[in-house]
């Protein structure tokens, strides 16, 4: 199972993520976070980096030219799209992208059948509450494709063995305070997470 680490602002965060076997480091590029980072800020970061870890940037309520400009400027890999963009923003945006369903219903599930997206528990403050989505939501889903977000801790993480999903995605719960991990939570967490 493939594992995202979510709002990262610190260098020593980054490494410790990337020495504990993540996939995928988060930066959250939205100024109403307390995880915000600024994007000279995570350019810094990123240049330290070891390869082969996937860069995300995390953006809410911006325009695909703003979105683009950040994921050039920074090394971003993949733009996170945490908010629900029309179809002219998707068909303007340049760089690689994975949308979030914010799921306040089984029914948001369901229609996101057969692509990669990353599913997070519907909060008004776009995410980083540690709000679950139900488990029960994902009972005859095809989860192959679906990163599941929102409320995922170390301890946690045995009641998705049997749902098959694609990865997961962390913030909250591997965090000593917001916008600073706990080194320990982050490595119990992707050992749990890549053991199932």
């Amino acid at each position: 199972m493939r594992v995202k680490i979510c709002g990262i602002t610190n260098l020593d965060d980054a490494v410790c993520a990337c020495e504990a076997g993540a996939d995928a480091l988060g930066f959250v590029f939205y100024d109403e976070s307390p995880r915000y980072i600024s994007p000279p800020k995570a350019k810094e970061i990123v240049k330290q980096l070891p390869p082969f870890v996937k860069i995300v940037g995390l953006f809410v309520n911006m325009g695909a030219v703003e979105v683009d400009s950040i994921c050039q400027d920074v090394g971003i890999d993949l733009a996170q799209i945490h908010f629900d963009a029309s179809d002219e923003f998707y068909k303007a945006l340049k760089s690689p992208y994975i949308r979030v369903v914010r799921a306040g219903c089984k029914e948001d599930i369901d229609r996101c059948a057969g692509e990669y997206v990353i599913v997070d528990a519907f909060v008004q403050s776009y995410g980083g509450e540690g709000k679950r989505v139900a488990p029960e939501w994902f009972e005859g889903v095809d989860c192959t494709k679906i990163i599941l977000a929102g409320g995922l801790t170390p301890q946690n993480l045995s009641e998705l063995k049997d749902y098959n999903f694609y990865g997961v995605d962390v913030s909250s719960g591997v965090e000593e305070s917001k916008g600073k991990k706990d080194p320990i939570k982050v490595k119990q967490f992707t050992r749990n997470a890549k053991s199932i």
